[in-house]
């Protein structure tokens, strides 16, 4: 069952990628916020060599596709920095127009990545794991969430709430406060794709902010 929600939550998140495109094809002033292109385009692959997994079978492809999954999500999941960072400065905060915050920004997020690559994906160790139906290699020493996951929340969250409180949109407040309550409450559900269903809520409402920070022409559709 799992294999077939792993291949519906990738054709969403294609969707998504496809709205990005047109979003940032029709913006009169696009930033570093469609950099959210490439982390979507990161989930489309995550979702989608989970959900052929268990067609596949267990050998070298599978597990080389799963290895390039963890490589995409250590390079890409850290541009949520840049992404929110850009939110912040597009919603008018003075201070995020400041070249010490775009420096920070960047800073924070080439930390995050050689962060995850050091202690993560460099010394990444696989096995295949059968669960709920979605066959994929998993590291055999995985512990809780990654710190680069936790730390990331932090300017997702700051952005969320400057946001709110600039430009009236809680969107972006509201899906990273579920996928932070996503990731550390366990939900008795006989799924390994919940925690999927949050990581899909919190970039639709990343979307969903670029839509309501874009341009006239942009809103308008014409």
């Amino acid at each position: 069952m799992d294999s077939v929600l792993y291949l519906g939550l990738a054709v969403i998140y294609a969707v998504l990628f496809l709205y990005g495109c047109v979003l940032l094809r029709r913006d009169a002033s696009p930033g570093l916020r469609y950099l959210l292109l490439i982390v979507t385009a990161g989930l489309v692959w995550d979702n989608g060599v989970i959900g052929i997994g268990k067609y596949m079978g267990e050998g070298d492809l599978l597990e080389g596709l799963n290895v390039a999954r963890f490589w995409v999500h250590a390079l890409a999941t850290p541009l949520l920095v840049l992404v929110s960072f850009d939110l912040i400065r597009k919603a008018g905060s003075p201070w995020a127009s400041r070249p010490a915050a775009a420096w920070g920004a960047w800073l924070f997020t080439a930390a995050l990545i050689v962060l995850e690559v050091v202690t993560e994906t460099l010394p990444l160790k696989l096995q295949p794991s059968m669960e709920y139906g979605a066959l994929r290699y998993v590291s055999s020493e995985s512990g809780g969430p990654p710190l680069m996951v936790i730390l990331i929340l932090i300017p997702l969250l700051t952005a969320g709430i400057i946001v709110w409180r600039r430009k009236k949109t809680p969107l972006l407040f509201i899906g990273t406060v579920l996928m932070a309550a996503g990731s550390a409450i366990p939900i008795p559900i006989e799924s390994s794709a919940a925690t999927n269903v949050f990581e899909l809520l919190l970039l639709l409402s990343l979307w969903l902010t670029v839509r309501k920070l874009a341009s006239a022409r942009t809103l308008s559709f014409r």
